[in-house]
């Protein structure tokens, strides 16, 4: 890019809030207060973003006589629930082709599970009066290289071969360009049904109003510290109290587990993502995207984007970056050369819309495991479920993570437990520096194959023989 015009990227984000969008709303609730006594409870659920107020939520409805308790850190809702791009999917298995992949044998029931999933919370937010800007959408795969469109092709073929290609649609260029019309685009595949964009904070912040209603007892800037069991029981410590519960479901996702053995499953990823201001008439014109579809383009360092009811547009993904020795560190959270970057290439898929600026740039981090979806389990002799690794999905299938959580705590022996992806585990990453190098390593590959007609290395191609990984 010519250096004047990098100077006219530089200055879109020259007023760019350092927040995330969502979170920046005065509609936000205030916090409830902190645990500063000792507790008492059947249920206790650690974390108050989309996993933990599911699986609070869930339990009260499936037993209105539970005492149910949840803590939080921070607030409900402030990290990945909060900072994520509102894409709700059906998908549990992080897209059809992961699916196809790892769980050949029972993939046409998890996307019936699936499905049923995101019908599910579509009724609970219509049922809690909800107003989080749910719409049903569905999102598009975008091609913009050659192989990309090959890619899309072949997958769209073998969803038609497994019977799995419902409500799914091919876009040629001009079919797609009349959906959204950006110069870089060559062909599309919409899934026309199984994914709705929302705002992800109401979201959370009305699954929090919803839980109080039904009776759960929410402490916020409460940290669960140490977990031990008790007889038949569970003690949490807190820094002001502890906490005995019958048992305890943990949904803090990428944040180091009570249970130590579980966190080599993890690591952290930070995703960054800008907001435009409001486009004008002439700019929405310009651009069309009438029907708000969610998009990604299909590389393996991809970008999503979607634009909001207020037509301003959310533009994210392409740089993933792993902290060296997987640190969590809210330095992290914002990236200036990422910034630019994903500024640079907004104004390349979107020419037209030369001048606009970007109101919000945030980053935050994300938890991803080496199957790249999520995987579940107990301890402590069945007192204790945890769910995690969602790799960027959990927007919708923490929902269903909530509902396996239940099933394993209550001994219930259902159709989600009796899956083959909820029976086992993913390979956990190798120890530090070993998990960094290998990773640094993966991500190289990958923006190399992107660049390469998708040509993948030795080092991919000897990951892709083991099942593992690393998701952009």
């Amino acid at each position: 890019m010519a250096p004047v015009a990098m100077r006219s990227v530089a200055k879109s984000l020259s007023e760019a809030k350092p927040v995330s969008y969502w979170l920046d709303d005065p509609g936000k609730p205030p916090a409830e207060p902190t645990l500063t006594a000792n507790e008492r409870c059947d249920l206790l659920v650690i974390g108050a973003g989309y996993s933990g107020l599911w699986t609070a939520l869930i339990a009260k409805e499936r037993d209105p006589g539970r005492d149910v308790v949840l803590i939080e850190s921070k607030e409900a809702g402030w990290a990945a629930s909060g900072r994520n791009g509102g894409f709700c999917a059906a998908s549990l298995t992080h897209g059809l082709a992961n699916g196809i992949a790892r769980w050949p044998d029972e993939l046409a029931k998890l996307e019936e599970m699936g499905a049923r999933n995101l019908d599910e919370i579509e009724a609970a937010v219509a049922r809690y009066g909800i107003d989080c800007d749910f719409e049903r959408t569905g999102e598009i795969d975008v091609a913009t290289e050659p192989h990309q469109v090959e890619e899309l092709r072949e997958l769209h073929e073998e969803a038609r071969r497994l019977g799995l290609a419902d409500g799914s649609e091919w876009l040629d260029r001009d079919a797609l360009r009349a959906e959204v019309d950006s110069p870089t685009f060559l062909a599309g595949l919409w899934d026309r049904d199984g994914v709705a964009m929302l705002n992800p904070a109401r979201l959370a912040w009305g699954l929090k109003r919803a839980c109080l209603e039904l009776g759960v007892r929410i402490y916020e800037n409460t940290r669960g510290l140490k977990i031990s069991s008790a007889g038949s029981g569970m003690t949490v410590q807190t820094p002001y109290g502890v906490i005995a519960a019958r048992r305890v479901a943990l949904g803090t996702n990428i944040f180091p587990s009570l249970v130590k053995r579980i966190r080599p499953f993890t690591v952290p990823v930070y995703d960054y993502a800008l907001m435009t201001e409001p486009l004008s008439p002439e700019q929405l014109e310009a651009i069309g995207w009438k029907r708000r579809q969610g998009l990604g383009d299909s590389a393996n360092q991809f970008h999503y984007f979607r634009i909001t009811p207020d037509h301003r547009i959310l533009w994210g993904g392409y740089d993933a970056i792993y902290p060296y020795r997987g640190k969590l560190d809210s330095e992290y959270d914002h990236r200036p050369e990422t910034y630019l970057k994903l500024a640079e290439h907004f104004f390349t898929a979107f020419p037209q819309l030369e001048g606009l600026r970007f109101s919000h740039a945030w980053g935050g981090a994300i938890d991803t495991c080496s199957r790249f979806s999520a995987f579940f389990g107990t301890a402590h002799s069945g007192k204790v479920a945890y769910a995690s690794g969602y790799t960027g999905l959990g927007v919708g299938a923490t929902r269903f993570g909530a509902e396996v959580m239940l099933d394993l705590l209550d001994g219930v022996r259902s159709e989600r437990t009796r899956l083959e992806m909820v029976r086992s585990k993913p390979m956990p990453f190798p120890p530090e520096p070993f998990a960094w190098t290998g990773i640094t390593l993966t991500k190289w590959s990958l923006a190399r194959a992107d660049t390469h007609g998708g040509r993948r290395n030795l080092w991919l191609r000897t990951l892709d023989r083991f099942g593992l990984g690393f998701d952009s």
